[in-house]
């Protein structure tokens, strides 16, 4: 007969106390973090208003029962809704998340920091309208930026060794970690209530990664990041009004997270929390592909004048690339979605090579049609170099890299094409920022007029003039006007 556990409260886990603290006391003093962040905040709205365009994701938009009226509601970008805080950060983070062109965080476990935005502009909106209504002054856009700074930080170095992927987890446990921990922060909660919202992610763990994987791949990975930014909140908010928490949630003997989930081991960190994450982010500058196969698609595009011409004489494709990749998008058989392709290597690299580039509508049923992707990627063969694996998680390197060579019947070739840092890279980022901002522009004209995408393009390129702005104001510049 087992012994009964000790009814014996402990004190936090010092992993919560830790994330409580950067976020009620953390000071941000990197310039860089917040150039950074403000070309994160132009991107990720930019991307939500270009997925506005595409059905699917609209119609998991607005209220969820229709009608809903919230005194003080947020304003979802780029619509007329205004709604509760919850609802909008489901709304925004799926904006956002849904064509997987977003920013990202590759490690032991990747993601997409952005996701939190969600959280961040819909807690900033809610309370400056609720604050502006009772006299008080609203919050500014730099708290925003400040918040993206933390989010990032702590999605980002909990990824760095822990690999949430390999016991079958969805990387937005973190989403929902970062989120909960900054909106109880925006909130006012105190340290101990920050740790109550904490705990409760735990308590949840997290979804699994069926929806991402063969053979159930799905639409929900379009939305997971807006349930997990939203749920985030939904939990900051119970704390703030008095939730408890569960201190030992992650070390409790038995029932806690690392018996029950982590094989009894515990999380590693390589390094404190400061701004390191924002500092080292990845853009999705050129094409909406899963960061795995930036690289891959850039080197099949500098591949497509040799190629084009010449599909039908392809004998195989050879793609050389890191450990991660063939993880998680080495995709063989039939490929039943646009979910399924936008997490294949092969039909991304395909896709480059035969027309030169890679939009988000190549993942619709038209492109899918075309008898050249799959004869093509049925040609591939996927190979991991250990360098690149290696170079994939060193902290000084981070790279993404790919190589991909064509062979021809006959005996002819291509050259080996190997890209080991796409544009949105920290090494690239200078040469970067303008093709930022075109995408920027492109995306925005989607919804906007010119004259409006060019003030904000203006205002995103002062940074002390958006700081300066209030939230709600700013806010206010993204409404769709005319209620769409």
């Amino acid at each position: 007969m087992s012994e009964p556990s000790p009814n014996i409260r402990q004190p936090p886990d010092r992993e919560m106390v830790d994330i409580a603290r950067y976020v009620l006391n953390g000071r941000i003093d990197s310039e860089e973090a917040y150039h950074t962040a403000r070309y994160c905040l132009m991107d990720s709205i930019g991307c939500g208003v270009l997925a506005l365009g595409f059905p699917q994701c609209r119609r998991m938009l607005g209220p969820v029962v229709p009608g809903t009226r919230v005194p003080n509601g947020v304003r979802v970008p780029g619509t007329g809704f205004e709604v509760d805080p919850i609802t909008a950060a489901f709304n925004i983070g799926t904006m956002v998340r849904w064509l997987d062109f977003n920013d990202t965080w590759l490690a032991a476990e990747w993601g997409h920091p952005s996701d939190n935005l969600g959280a961040i502009l819909a807690v900033a909106d809610w309370v400056s309208r609720k604050d502006a209504a009772n006299g008080l002054e609203p919050l500014k856009v730099k708290d925003v930026l400040t918040a993206m700074v933390k989010a990032y930080e702590i999605q980002g170095v909990m990824a760095l060794e822990n690999s949430f992927n390999q016991r079958g987890l969805d990387h937005v446990i973190l989403v929902k970690l970062a989120s909960s921990a900054v909106a109880a922060g925006m909130l006012g909660c105190d340290e101990e209530q920050v740790i109550n919202a904490i705990s409760q992610v735990w308590c949840d763990t997290g979804p699994l990664r069926t929806y991402r994987h063969a053979p159930n791949t799905g639409s929900r990975k379009g939305w997971a990041a807006g349930d997990a930014t939203g749920r985030g909140v939904f939990l900051a908010l119970q704390a703030a009004r008095g939730e408890m928490g569960y201190p030992t949630v992650l070390t409790a003997p038995k029932w806690g997270f690392y018996d029950r989930v982590w094989g009894g081991e515990r999380f590693t960190f390589q390094r404190p929390y400061g701004s390191y994450v924002m500092e080292h982010i990845l853009f999705k500058v050129s094409y909406p592909a899963e960061f795995h196969a930036q690289t891959a698609v850039g080197a099949a595009i500098q591949l497509h004048p040799q190629v084009a011409g010449r599909l039908d004489e392809v004998e195989r494709v050879e793609i050389t690339t890191h450990e991660a990749a063939i993880r998680i998008i080495d995709k063989r058989g039939p490929l039943h979605n646009p979910a399924d392709r936008d997490h294949c290597l092969q039909y991304m690299t395909a896709i480059g090579l035969i027309s030169g580039g890679l939009r988000a509508e190549d993942y619709g049923e038209e492109r899918a049609a075309d008898a050249r992707v799959d004869g093509l990627r049925e040609k591939m063969k996927v190979v991991e170099n250990p360098a690149f694996t290696r170079d994939y998680h060193d902290p000084g390197k981070r790279s993404i890299a790919n190589t991909v060579q064509v062979f021809f019947k006959g005996g002819a070739s291509t050259e080996a094409v190997t890209v080991a840092y796409p544009i949105g890279h920290r090494r690239r980022r200078r040469e970067a920022i303008p093709l930022l901002e075109d995408k920027f522009k492109n995306n925005m004209a989607t919804g906007f007029s010119p004259d409006r995408v060019q003030a904000l393009l203006e205002l995103f390129r002062d940074q002390r003039g958006l700081e300066e702005m209030s939230v709600p104001l700013f806010m206010g510049l993204l409404q769709d006007r005319e209620g769409r």
